[in-house]
C-alpha cells in the first residue's frame, strides 16, 4: 500500500511538473518578442517586419520589437536567430537570399536554414523592378543593353547584398544576355536604393516593395519588371522577357523563421496569429499597395518551397559564376 501511494505521488510530481512546463508555451508570448530583421533599416524585411509586428501585437498582447542585424549579405542577422533560444521570443523576418541562394554562394554558411532555423510562415512574394537612376540616358530595356554591350563593365549595379535577390537577379540578367555589369553589394536595400537615387551607381534590381515609392517619385525609372506578368502597380511597364530576354524570370519571397529547436505548439500558434494578420483587409490592401498580396501558408509548405529554392538558385550560382567578392 505504501509503495502504491509513493508510485501514485511520483506520478502526480510528474504529471504537475509536465503542465508546468506546458503552461507558459499555451500562455505565449508573456514578454516582448525580437523580431530581426538582417538588413539595415528601410528595406523589405524592415517593412513586412512592422507591418506585421503591430497588428501581432494588438492580437498577441505583447509587443513585436523589430531589431536590425545587418551584415554579410543577410547571414549576420539569420544566424543571430538561428543560434537563439527556441522558446518563440526571437524572430526572423527572413528573405530568399541568407535561407536559400547562400547554401551555395558562401562556402561556409554558419547555419543551415532547412536545420538550424524553423519555417512559421510565407509573408510575401513579389517581383523585382529592374531600375536606373532618373538621370541615366537608358530610357528602355534595349537602350540599357546596347549600352552595356557598347562599355562592358563599364556601368555597375547596386544590389542589398552579396547572395541577395537583387544580387542574383543581376546575375541572372548578365547569364542570359552575355552582358557585363560591375556588382556594387550594400548592406541592404535602404542604403543601395540611396546611392541609385543619388546616381552614385546608376542601376539596381530592387524589390516592388521597397522601389515602388522611389518610382513613384520620379526619383528612379522603371524599365522592366522580373515576373511572367506585367505587375498590376505598373502595367505601363514591360516584363524582361517582353522587353528582349526571353525566358526570364525572377521572384524575391520574404518569409518568418523562428530557431530550429522552438516548439511545433508555438510554431503553429505563431503561424495561425500570422495568418489571421495578414487576412484582415487593411492589410490585405497595405500589402496590395507595395505589389504583394499575401501569400500565406502552412510551416510545413514553406518548408518544403525553401528546399526547391535552394536548388533553383543553387543552379544559377553555379553556371552564373556568382561569387561574393
Amino acid at each position: 500500500m505504501r509503495a502504491m501511494t509513493r508510485r501514485r505521488f511520483i506520478t502526480l510530481t510528474a504529471g504537475i511538473a509536465g503542465a508546468g512546463r506546458a503552461f507558459p508555451q499555451s500562455a505565449y508570448p508573456t514578454k516582448p518578442v525580437r523580431f530581426v530583421t538582417p538588413y539595415p533599416p528601410g528595406g523589405t524585411t524592415e517593412i513586412l517586419a512592422r507591418l506585421l509586428g503591430a497588428k501581432l501585437q494588438d492580437r498577441m498582447g505583447q509587443p513585436f520589437l523589430v531589431e536590425s542585424r545587418p551584415g554579410a549579405g543577410g547571414n549576420v542577422g539569420t544566424d543571430y536567430v538561428a543560434k537563439s533560444p527556441g522558446d518563440g521570443y526571437t524572430l526572423l523576418m527572413g528573405a530568399s537570399g541568407p535561407l536559400a541562394i547562400d547554401v551555395t554562394l558562401y562556402k561556409n554558411l554558419p547555419y543551415d536554414p532547412t536545420k538550424d532555423l524553423a519555417a512559421v510562415i510565407l509573408v510575401a512574394s513579389v517581383p523585382l523592378v529592374l531600375v536606373v537612376t532618373s538621370s541615366f540616358p537608358a530610357k528602355s530595356v534595349k537602350e540599357l543593353m546596347d549600352m552595356l554591350k557598347a562599355k562592358p563593365d563599364a556601368y555597375s549595379y547596386a544590389s542589398a547584398g552579396n547572395g541577395s535577390p537583387q544580387h542574383l537577379s543581376a546575375e541572372l540578367f548578365k547569364l542570359m544576355t552575355g552582358l557585363k555589369m560591375v556588382h556594387v553589394p550594400y548592406k541592404g536595400s535602404g542604403p543601395a536604393i540611396n546611392d541609385v537615387v543619388g546616381a552614385q551607381v546608376p542601376i539596381m534590381f530592387d524589390s516592388m516593395i521597397s522601389i515602388l515609392p522611389q518610382i513613384k517619385g520620379g526619383r528612379v525609372r522603371a524599365l522592366a519588371v522580373t515576373s511572367a506578368a506585367r505587375a498590376e502597380l505598373l502595367p505601363d511597364v514591360p516584363t524582361l522577357a517582353e522587353a528582349g530576354v526571353s525566358g526570364y524570370e525572377s521572384i524575391a519571397w520574404y518569409g518568418v523563421m523562428a530557431p530550429g529547436s522552438t516548439s511545433q505548439e508555438i510554431i503553429l500558434k505563431l503561424n495561425r496569429e500570422m495568418g489571421a494578420v495578414l487576412d484582415l483587409p487593411d492589410i490585405r490592401a497595405r500589402m496590395a499597395e507595395m505589389g504583394s498580396p499575401p501569400v500565406h501558408n502552412s510551416p510545413e509548405k514553406f518548408a518544403a518551397f525553401i528546399r526547391t529554392e535552394i536548388v533553383k538558385w543553387g543552379k544559377v550560382v553555379k553556371e552564373s559564376g556568382a561569387t561574393v567578392d
